[in-house]
């Protein structure tokens, strides 16, 4: 970046509030911004806050575009595999959806032995156990090991402060949170769209790890649908593929491609659980935005197009609503 006022500019454009007074419904989450409207449709907004440890840290510039915009490339490329939530694009930060009624629990789908956080089967096979999600696991496995196949771990959707649980497919349907039926045709959905994901990844130099997919109903039709987002790095583990062998047999943790960067940043500099966490100077977050920017890239292999400074986002966003729906804005 080259001088202050050149980074006082970018750090300016970023997008930290899109609450617009015109439209019904708000509801205003950690990065994105929502509202329901009348007739089934939803407006997400992503904007450029940047969340770790539970807690809105900063902005960091086009990170909301490259969040919805990483979410537009993949739902576009699983679309002839399960419909999805998606209406139109009005803005590059924002995306019209299909109200949807949403399954009570998350579609965690696995590739490898991997993991830190409770539900992560790593540090439960660590723990020696071996039924794991409704799946028996043999002993002798390793950390970032290849599963012999595929697998769904499902989570329950946890109320806000509580943490998601592990359940099994056949206690999703004896508790008859799906039937039979809906459990097989949406693990199969989810199957298939992590299938395709992977493929794209590998013409990327990328293993795509494991994932997390939210589905619903849709509400006319009846039909199981795709929504939330997909493959993002918020949502997603990568590995660099090229080095994950050596690392794997040296017993180190592959290479990774996800917002990381951002947390060791915090964490050499403090115990974010315990201590004040310091203020990122304006230089940091660009830094981490050209790493968000390279990693779009990465992912999807397709160049990112940057928004024009010159004009704010959220001028630019309300144009855009305006233009999508004018009813809500005269």
């Amino acid at each position: 970046m080259g001088n202050e006022n050149d980074v006082r500019k970018v750090i300016e454009f970023c997008l930290t509030d899109a609450e617009f007074k015109e439209l019904p419904n708000f509801y205003h989450g950690k990065v994105r911004e929502a509202y329901g409207l009348p007739d089934g449709r939803r407006i997400l907004i992503a904007t450029d806050r940047q969340s770790a440890f539970d807690k809105v840290l900063a902005a960091v510039p086009f990170k909301g575009q490259v969040l919805n915009q990483t979410a537009r490339f993949w739902f576009d490329q699983t679309a002839d595999i399960c419909p999805n939530h998606v209406i139109s694009y009005p803005d590059p930060n924002v995306a019209i959806v299909k109200h949807l009624n949403m399954m009570p629990i998350e579609m965690v789908v696995r590739d490898y032995l991997t993991g830190s956080t409770d539900t992560s089967i790593w540090p439960m096979y660590e723990r020696g156990e071996r039924l794991l999600y409704g799946h028996k696991f043999p002993d002798g496995l390793k950390k970032s090991q290849k599963l012999p196949e595929t697998i769904i771990t499902p989570t329950t959707k946890a109320e806000a402060g509580f943490h998601d649980a592990p359940i099994t497919a056949k206690e999703i349907v004896d508790q008859k949170i799906l039937t039979q039926a809906q459990w097989d045709e949406v693990s199969k959905l989810a199957l298939a769209v992590f299938a395709r994901g992977r493929e794209i990844a590998a013409k990327n130099g990328l293993i795509l790890v494991d994932t997390k997919y939210e589905f619903g109903f849709d509400p006319s039709s009846g039909k199981i649908t795709l929504a939330d987002e997909i493959h993002t790095p918020d949502s997603s583990r990568y590995w660099i593929a090229d080095t994950y062998k050596a690392k794997f047999e040296a017993g180190a943790n592959p290479d990774s491609l996800d917002k990381e960067f951002l947390r060791l940043w915090i964490n050499a500099r403090c115990d974010p659980y315990k201590d004040p966490i310091p203020e990122i100077p304006a230089e940091t977050l660009i830094e981490f935005s050209e790493k968000y920017i390279r990693l779009y890239e990465h992912v999807t292999g397709t160049k990112f197009q940057r928004a024009s400074l010159d004009t704010p986002l959220r001028e630019r966003i309300k144009a855009a609503l305006k233009k999508e729906l004018p009813q809500y804005f005269k």
